[in-house]
């Protein structure tokens, strides 16, 4: 699923392979300008134009427009689109950045969601992966050693975290909610995982290029 944030070329590569690929609004112009034609389109079409949106209709893609005004922002009403086909996992592309911050950031939010627990949604931006992990489940790291992790707390303090394969290991200790403790912990040894008992933790991956 491609938004309408930035995107890496890099990002093109999660393309393959995917049973269906879904533009939430100006996402089309990323995949348009990669020459992918989405399965889908959805969002008010405020930033691809009822115009262009005619254009992919007739070129076979099912475009569900909604209004402006709306409760939903045109990621959320993509995924929700994409639940309904059960995905095993969902990657989001192009949720970051872009000219509206306050959309980034609903973006990212967006991904610590009870909605999509255990739906496997994960965002990607060039070397960088970001999902949500919640209390009671345990994440297996998918980088190697000398990749860089961030765990930030969200929607309060995350209680009884505990890593594996980390230089500065939390063996069941609290991240407060807004403190930056969490950041640039860094891949030592794999198997490498996080796992914690409650809250919802935000787990951000960054490839650095260290040694399988």
């Amino acid at each position: 699923m491609v938004a309408h944030g930035d995107v890496d070329p890099r990002d093109r590569a999660e393309l393959k392979g995917a049973d269906l690929i879904v533009a939430a609004n100006g996402g089309t112009l990323a995949l348009e300008r990669w020459g992918v034609l989405p399965q889908a389109i959805v969002g008010d079409l405020d930033s691809l134009g009822l115009e262009r949106a005619a254009e992919f209709s007739a070129r076979g893609v099912t475009v569900l427009p909604f209004s402006p005004e709306k409760d939903e922002s045109d990621l959320e009403l993509a995924v929700a689109h994409v639940l309904k086909t059960q995905p095993d996992d969902i990657v989001l592309l192009g949720i970051f950045g872009g000219e509206r911050f306050d959309h980034e950031l609903a973006n990212a939010l967006l991904l610590a969601s009870d909605a999509y627990r255990g739906r496997g949604l994960r965002a990607v931006h060039g070397n960088v992966v970001a999902r949500a992990l919640h209390g009671g489940e345990r994440l297996e790291l998918a980088g190697i050693v000398g990749d860089v992790v961030t765990l930030l707390a969200l929607r309060g303090n995350a209680e009884g975290v505990r890593t594996q394969g980390l230089r500065y290991p939390l063996a069941g200790e609290t991240l407060p909610f807004g403190a930056a403790r969490g950041l640039s912990n860094v891949v030592v040894s794999r198997p490498a995982s996080v796992a914690c008992d409650r809250g919802v933790l935000l787990v951000i991956e960054t490839a650095s290029g260290g040694v399988a």
